[in-house]
């Protein structure tokens, strides 16, 4: 072999050994896998494959909020509020002195992601001390992921409705921090209470509305007065419905009450 030869030979090795080397470090490290996520099991994609399901009837509405509650459990962090810009998102957050604000998030354009989602997605921002009001709902799912901050979660099970006042049934009373979810639906927990209990609090929620096409409303929700409800038999109950307005009086910011 010439030395010209040999050189080309050595330096085709080397490469390939090199190459090689640095594919192997990619895999262990999971840099080349996550390079190409998007196109196989990015969580975005699994939760509107989850929402698809719902829309089919190919899975029931706790079957939906298990799947999805572990999914957002099982996000990364980090990845996510990259994902949605949470920094951008949150700088200079107009925070109400009452309640909660929104802000829509939009999801990055990305290979192998759906162009357009089955659910919508929004920024919860609260400031310590106020509340998104307890309130049931209506025709539809939403899922709830705490992003920043620590809430009091109630939730209840709504047993039946009595035209003025609605049968609930007590279901989750604890402390939600970074990383829990949680999720409503009219066939579980489809009432729920966040009380802020850190300076300030972030959840990213998903929300699907109109389940079930050929009721009434395309979604509703009825706010209620747990504080002054009735104790009945079998731990349950009976609370009071409530316009917008009283319950942002009474819950959205905490004074006397709790």
């Amino acid at each position: 072999m010439s030395d010209i030869s040999r050189r080309t030979f050595l330096k085709h090795s080397f490469n390939s050994i090199v190459s090689y080397a640095l594919l192997e470090m990619l895999f262990s490290n999971r840099m080349f896998s996550r390079s190409i996520a998007p196109l196989t099991d990015h969580w975005a994609k699994s939760l509107n494959e989850y929402c698809l399901d719902l829309q089919k009837s190919a899975i029931t509405l706790p079957e939906w909020q298990t799947l999805v509650e572990s999914l957002l459990q099982r996000i990364e962090l980090k990845e996510l509020m990259k994902f949605i810009d949470f920094e951008r998102l949150s700088k200079n957050f107009d925070f109400p002195d009452l309640g909660t604000k929104t802000k829509p998030i939009i999801f990055p354009r990305l290979e192998g992601l759906p162009e357009s989602y089955a659910f919508y997605r929004k920024l919860f921002g609260l400031k310590k001390g106020r509340a998104i009001i307890p309130h049931g709902h209506k025709n539809m799912v939403s899922a709830h992921l705490v992003l920043n901050g620590e809430f009091e979660l109630r939730h209840y099970d709504k047993v039946r409705d009595e035209g003025e006042h609605l049968i609930i049934e007590p279901t989750i009373d604890e402390i939600a921090g970074v990383g829990s979810a949680s999720s409503i639906s009219d066939d579980k927990n489809n009432i729920h209470w966040f009380i802020t209990r850190s300076d300030f609090a972030f959840t990213f929620d998903l929300i699907m509305v109109n389940i079930d096409p050929t009721f009434e409303k395309t979604y509703d929700i009825e706010n209620i007065d747990p504080e002054n409800g009735e104790k009945i038999s079998g731990g349950l109950l009976r609370v009071r419905k409530m316009d917008v307005e009283e319950a942002l009086k009474k819950y959205g910011k905490e004074m006397h009450h709790h």
